[in-house]
């Protein structure tokens, strides 16, 4: 009673509560136990939820267990009416009162002979449409669960047909439009106006002939120029002589940047001295109109913003 809550002794519905509990946990210890086969099993936490699920594998793992059983001893039994059928057979033989036969093919056909007999309607649909799904995807021994995995890899497998016929579909428009464009430019290469001139051979030929007077002429232009380095000389420019060059050439850039703002000061205006005066004179005019609008607009706001004193009565 150690394991029951002290609440449980108060409460019958809980007492009821915690033995079922205890029973299974101790359940699930013994089935652990009997799995580890007599180790100690890992330490997990003891609650419902851990309880429940124990409780679920537990159950499970006893049917698969019971069917195995059931399956092995319908396996044996089986076999052992196979070896009888094969000791009855080898004595008939033996004593010749029959021929010698296919034991085993005989037994396998009187089984399933036996099995469509005792069949049921649905049992004999459901027969034929496994068949027919084994067949048609090539499992030679087909269990429920092959048929299942290969059924749920099928829409997979389609989706993934679908997206490489959807490619090869574009891929095929493309190669069409690659290939009007090859006949189309292949058709406009045929015309007229791409084909070689009727003198080509003659250009040919005289081109060769210059390209040789030219090759033996070489030798000469070279000589040339190397008595003209000789009698000028070739520059040996220092570091510190391209530094001078440098800071000269960005100097004259400055410079240069600096006359271009000056004159763009005055572009737009006349080429003619005396027009360009006029110009300017007429901008200043315009410059001290707009100058004394703005003080006059200015002296207004100022007046009409200023407040006004009021006036004292004598």
């Amino acid at each position: 009673m150690a394991h029951i809550p002290q609440a449980a002794i108060f409460s019958p519905s809980v007492a009821r509560a915690a033995a079922s509990t205890a029973k299974d946990w101790n359940f699930v210890d013994a089935w652990l136990h009997a799995k580890f086969h007599g180790r100690s099993a890992p330490p997990f936490e003891r609650n419902a939820d851990t309880l429940r699920a124990l409780l679920a594998l537990a159950t499970a793992n006893e049917a698969a267990d019971e069917e195995r059983q059931l399956v092995a001893r319908l396996e044996a039994t089986a076999l052992q009416e196979l070896r009888a059928q094969e000791d009855l057979h080898k004595q008939q033989s033996e004593d010749g009162r029959t021929g010698s036969g296919n034991t085993a093919a005989d037994a396998r056909e009187a089984i399933l002979a036996a099995v469509r007999e005792n069949l049921s309607r649905e049992g004999t649909a459901a027969l034929d449409a496994m068949a027919t799904a084994a067949a048609d995807c090539g499992i030679a021994f087909a269990t429920p669960e092959d048929l299942g995995r290969r059924m749920t890899e099928l829409p997979a497998q389609l989706s993934e047909l679908e997206q490489m016929e959807a490619r090869v579909r574009v891929l095929a428009r493309y190669m069409e439009s690659e290939l009007q464009k090859m006949q189309k430019l292949a058709k406009e290469l045929m015309d007229d106006k791409y084909r070689p001139p009727t003198d080509l051979a003659k250009q040919n030929l005289e081109t060769q002939r210059k390209i040789k007077t030219l090759s033996a002429r070489i030798p000469e232009l070279r000589d040339k120029v190397s008595a003209l380095a000789n009698s000028v000389g070739t520059p040996n420019p220092t570091i510190e002589q391209v530094k001078r060059e440098e800071e000269a050439y960005l100097a004259l850039l400055s410079e240069k940047n600096e006359l271009e703002a000056q004159v763009q000061a005055f572009q737009g205006l006349p080429h003619d001295t005396d027009q360009a005066r006029q110009e300017l004179e007429h901008l200043r005019n315009e410059l001290r109109q707009t100058t004394q609008r703005r003080d006059a607009v200015f002296e207004g706001l100022v007046e009409r913003e200023t407040p006004k004193k009021p006036t004292r009565r004598p």
